[in-house]
């Protein structure tokens, strides 16, 4: 990638999503969220749905609804929280509509946190720092570690006990605990050691 087609975040979603609702310095903002550079540290998620919230905001603004008034947060999950039921988004979603505000074209707007990451570190060269984030990572494998470990052993305790007891019936038994991790978008599986290590799934935007 040259130096020109670098700086032409344009050819990436959420690069022309910014343009095209006039989000003025959102770029900038969500490359001093995602660094931490002066304010709070967010996660691509985070910054993901912050971004949908700046996009539903806009949208409302420009027909003619106070994003305030509209509150912004409830409306958006109600939108795309799964927990909510089909017959409140359902609901939500006609009085948006009669308030002029296209929602189907507003939704498929909405971006993912893969989006996010694609735009800040191959439209805007932003990277967080590799040592902060591998030491992060390391952590954070060595606590499910622990946690499966934990598991195993919790779970092989129960079973002895049980069987000694003769409450259950088993014979010579060994107790493997493997958390695996499975996106609903692309349909990976993963080993959730495997997916952290290799920095996500098989999902692309």
């Amino acid at each position: 990638m040259t130096e020109g087609e670098a700086r032409d975040v344009t050819r990436c979603k959420v690069g022309r999503l910014i343009e095209s609702y006039g989000l003025d310095g959102e770029g900038d903002r969500l490359e001093r969220r995602w660094l931490g550079d002066g304010v709070e540290r967010a996660s691509l998620r985070t910054l993901a749905d912050e971004f949908n919230q700046a996009l539903l905001a806009s949208a409302l603004d420009d027909a003619g609804v106070n994003p305030v008034e509209a509150d912004l947060e409830t409306t958006y999950r109600v939108l795309t929280d799964e927990d909510e039921s089909e017959g409140a988004r359902t609901q939500k979603r006609l009085e948006l509509s009669r308030d002029g505000v296209d929602v189907d074209t507003l939704l498929s707007d909405f971006v993912s946190h893969q989006a996010v990451h694609t735009y800040l570190r191959d439209y805007r060269g932003v990277e967080r720092p590799e040592s902060e984030d591998s030491e992060q990572l390391e952590r954070d494998i060595e606590t499910l570690r622990r946690l499966q470990s934990r598991a195993e052993s919790v779970t092989a305790d129960a079973v002895e006990r049980s069987a000694n007891t003769g409450r259950i019936d088993v014979g010579n038994a060994d107790v493997l605990v493997n958390v695996r991790v499975f996106c609903q978008d692309c349909g990976a599986d993963y080993d959730a050691e495997e997916l952290l290590r290799r920095g996500g799934c098989e999902c692309e935007e």
